[in-house]
Order: C-alpha cells, then structure tokens, then sequence
C-alpha cells in the first residue's frame, strides 16, 4: 500500500502518522493497527469479521491440499482458505508464544489445514493489536454467528483473559428463517452472536434499557390518574429486608412499618400526588408509564430486526447491519467524545453511529469500494458536519498508477468512487460485465420521471480510439442515454474524435445537450472535474441515500478534534 495522503468530508491534507479520530483508512487492518493507531488510544471496538457462514460445514473443516498463492482477504466475498498467507500468519502467531500461541496450536490439531483454521490464523494476530489499541476501560464487542463463535470465544478468552469475558450476546436477527425441513435437518437458525470482552477491571459503562412488552404494559400500568390521564402501576414502599436492614419505622396514615424512605421524602412524595393509598390508607407508589426508562437490556436482543427492503437506512451492502444496533454498543461502552474503531469497517453502520452520538472514530477497510461508500453516506446523512480524514487513497498520479498496476479491481473501485457510481456487479468482482464497470442513475424530469442510465468503463492501461467505440455499442444494446470512459492515460485525438462523434443526449427537464460519450482522466477527477449530466444534487439516485440527520435537542453536538 502507497504511504499517500487522502481528505474527505472537508478535511485538509495530512501526513500518515498516528491520527485521531475521526479517520478512514484503506488498507489491511492489521497494518493499520501496527502501525498508525497508538497503544491505549481507543475507546470501543466493533468488529464483524468476514465469514463464510453459509458454507457447509464439511467445507469449511475440510482440509485444503496443495500451496497458493498468497491473497488478501477479498471484498464481500467471505471465504477463508489455508493458503501461504494463512500458514504464514499462524507460524508468527505461534512463535510469539503466550496463551494464544497455545490456543492455536491446539486449534490446529483439531481442524488441521482447513478453511475454519484458515479464519482462526488471520483472526488471531488482529485480535491482539486490539487488545494493544483498547484503553484500560475499554470494551470490544465481536459479531459473529454460531459457526464460529465457540473458537472465537477462546481465541478472545487467550488474549482478553478469561475474566474479562462479560456476555456472549444473542442478537436474533430473523423471527423465522427458511433453512428448516426434512432435508436440512435442523433447527432454523435465526440469531448472530456478539462476544463483549473488557480490557480492565473496570470498564466504561452506562446502562442502556430496552422498551417494555406491550402485553406487559397492557397488564402492570392499567391505571389512569384523574385530571392527568397518566398511566401508572404502584410499587410497595415497605423497606426491603424490615428494620433489621437499616429501614427507619414509623407510623404513616396509620399504618406502622419498616419504610423504604424517610419521613421527609414520603411527605414530598404524598405532597407530589405520587402516592396510592388503599381503603384502608395503606401507601403504594405510583410508578408512572411515560417516566419509566424500559428494561435494563439483558442478554438476548430480540427488540432489534436485521435490515429487509422497507428500512429506510438500508443501502444493498450484503453485510450491512441495522444502526440500533451499533448504537446500543456505542451508549453501552462509550462516552461522547469517545473513540470507536471498527477494523472491518464495510459500507460504516458503526461510523454513522458513532458520528450520531458525538464520538470520535477510526474505521478501516481493505476496499476502496467500502471507503468510498462511507464517504457517500456520511456526505448524504450529515454533509460538512462530518469531519474526517482518509489515509491511503491515492491523491495524484504517482499514487493512481501504481494502484492500477498492482490491483486493477481496487482501481476500479476508487476511480468509480470518485464520481459517486456503483460497480457494476454489485459487490462482487468482475464477471461477464459487457463492459461495465459502473453506473449512475438519475431522474431527469424529478422523482417521477424516468430513470435514465449513465454507464462507465474504467482502464487503467493503455487506451484508444476502440475502447470509446467499444462503450458507444455498449450504450445502444443497454438502452443508456450516457457514456463514460475514465482513463489514467490522457486520450487521444482519434479517442475525442470517435467520443464527438456520439454527438448529443438533449435534456428534457432542464432543456440543454450533454455529451452522449464522455471522456475523463484520472487527473480531471483528482482537480475537480465530474460527468456532466442533468445536476446530481437533484438527480442522482445511483446510492440509496442515508435520511439526513435531523437537527433538535435529541441530537449529540458533533465535536470538533484537532487533525479529524
């Protein structure tokens, strides 16, 4: 990875070095943690690693013969195999002795050389930077699902300690899934997994509460007080455990008890109204529906459904979680102004939650196409209010090319960022693309006009006049009003030639002609430049957009930090 400098969401440009929050960084996480995030700097860890979870099991403990080719870790694609890397990172793991060490050791006689000890020797070394990076009050939570979850949990138990271990998290994410029946054999598998371990003896921590049942609701606060129409239920106000606990006796509206309050605070309670009294005088407390806080949440989370096609946050990323999700990890065991890092950062739900609740954060992804993502939602949800930095992404020339020598698919990914288009095939890399690398979306005559279709190819080698004719039949069997040819190399004359000779896409709601071929360097990218098609601010509906962040009292004060 080149040592380059990157901005984003109206930061300045920094040197690479150990930033603060709040930064995206491009590359291996691993690296990253090594090398530009301090001992002791972080706050809250969120990790959801990749992992094949659908795969069979005989496929992920069957052993893997034969060597390959060392590879990083691809993008939305989460399958583990033993290779030189994996056996690489388990011999520096083991060698460097410790518990962890020992786990994996162990691990590997039971597993061998297969795809699940592949995932246990790449998880293992990330998991001690972690714990290098996490504060002495501080937490990591893991998302993982049930697959892994039980070597995960000792891999945690060798680097955490096993004390530091405070819940294994059930998270169930569907009410029924449809992986039931004779020919499975099984239980349907609804829930994910999330292991919370602590750094030190005592860790940051707020209380966070989940709504009450409704049937509950219904049955305990039946009551409705007259004048206020208020909801309530009583609590007994005798003391706990009598006098012999400390409780002080007296006598109130003539009954003799061992009390849970004082004299004086049950008179300001009765003078408040905030007292039942029986036919026979006997006090209760009222306890109110609309000041109750829920209930304290405990380990299983049912309250929170997995993202389907009707939630307004959800964008297409095949791994995306739901934000209230990541936002009770963050009240938990986080303060604002806290950091939060998130190694496998993704499409940024833990970003977006940690910048809604005014903490800082570091996110890391191994794909420009994550970065580029996060940087689109957080410019949608919050536009400049989002401050940050992105290290690694190349900034001119000297870091575009070697990115597209070395990994043309990251070229890709990056250059299509640049102007805010989605991969052709979604996600995934490239397959039988007709020669598509991406497209935009727009409506040109509003929201209920048509939907018009810009489509780009992206080279990051030598270029000429084919590659225009090339798109232009592209355009006409996909029925796109557009075209796009982004080139690290400036074009040629016969290239703007073939491009004029598309001649024009004429604009029926804003009455002007665009180019139906567009030509655009890599370097008209970098200084500004973008594809000129009916205005994007009011068209583009290439990204489902994140709703804007409302401003009100329920919001968090975004702060400011030096370098973010």
């Amino acid at each position: 990875m080149d040592q380059q400098n990157g901005d984003g969401g109206g930061a300045g440009q920094v040197q690479w070095g150990k930033l603060p929050g709040n930064t995206l960084y491009y590359g291996d996480n691993l690296f990253v943690l090594k090398e530009y995030v301090r001992r002791e700097s972080v706050d809250l860890v969120y990790l959801d690693p990749p992992f094949n979870s659908n795969a069979t099991y005989n496929v992920l403990f069957a052993e893997q013969g034969g060597a390959r080719s060392p590879a990083q870790v691809k993008a939305f694609k989460d399958t583990w195999e033993w290779d030189i890397e994996a056996a690489h990172a388990y011999q520096e793991t083991v060698q460097a002795g410790g518990p962890i060490s020992q786990a994996l050791q162990a691990f590997r006689l039971l597993l061998r050389d297969s795809a699940m000890m592949a995932y246990l020797a790449m998880m293992a070394p990330r998991l001690v930077a972690l714990h290098r990076v996490l504060k002495p009050t501080g937490s990591l939570y893991l998302h993982c699902d049930p697959t892994a979850s039980h070597y995960l949990k000792l891999l945690l138990d060798a680097v955490f300690g096993p004390a530091q271990f405070r819940n294994e998290i059930v998270w169930r994410r569907y009410g029924t899934h449809n992986d039931v029946g004779q020919g499975s054999r099984r239980y349907g598998r609804v829930h994910d997994v999330l292991l919370f371990y602590v750094r030190g003896a005592a860790p940051t921590w707020q209380q966070v509460f989940t709504p009450l049942d409704p049937a509950y609701v219904a049955g305990e606060y039946r009551t409705v007080e007259e004048g206020t129409g208020r909801r309530y239920s009583t609590s007994p106000l005798t003391g706990p455990g009598g006098e012999a606990k400390g409780n002080p006796v007296y006598e109130w509206n003539g009954h003799t008890r061992a009390w849970r309050y004082s004299q004086q605070t049950m008179q300001r309670l009765h003078d408040e109204g905030r007292l039942y009294y029986s036919r026979t005088g006997y006090p209760r407390q009222k306890l109110y529906l609309d000041e109750s806080k829920g209930v304290p949440a405990q380990d299983v989370w049912d309250d929170i459904s997995s993202l389907s096609g009707t939630h307004s946050e959800r964008m297409g990323y095949p791994t995306q979680k739901p934000q209230a999700l990541l936002e009770r990890i963050i009240q938990a065991s986080s303060n604002p102004g806290d950091v939060v890092l998130d190694p496998f950062c993704g499409c940024g739900t833990a970003i977006e939650a940690a910048q809604k609740l005014g903490r800082r954060w570091i996110g890391i992804d191994i794909t420009h196409l994550a970065i580029s993502l996060i940087k689109l939602r957080l410019r949608d949800r919050y536009g400049d209010a989002a401050q940050y930095t992105v290290v690694g992404e190349p900034v001119d020339l000297d870091g575009a090319a070697p990115l597209a020598r070395e990994n043309p698919y990251q070229f890709q990914w990056w250059a299509l960022g640049l102007v805010g288009a989605r991969p052709a095939q979604q996600y995934q890399k490239k397959g039988a693309d007709q020669g598509i690398d991406g497209r935009l979306y727009f409506h040109d005559q509003g929201p209920n006009g048509k939907t018009k279709q810009i489509i780009l190819s992206v080279k990051g080698g030598k270029t000429g006049p084919d590659h225009v004719r090339d798109l232009l039949g592209v355009l006409q069997s996909q029925g796109a009003d557009i075209g796009v040819l982004i080139t690290l190399q400036p074009p040629t004359q016969p290239m703007r030639a073939a491009a004029a000779s598309a001649e024009f896409y004429h604009s029926p709601g804003w009455g002007q002609n665009y180019p139906r071929v567009q030509l655009l360097t890599v370097a008209d990218l970098l200084t500004g430049k973008r594809i000129d098609y009916p205005p994007a601010a009011q068209t583009n509906v290439t990204y489902k957009k994140a709703p804007k962040a409302k401003v009100g009292a329920a919001q968090v004060a975004l702060p400011t930090f030096p370098g973010a």
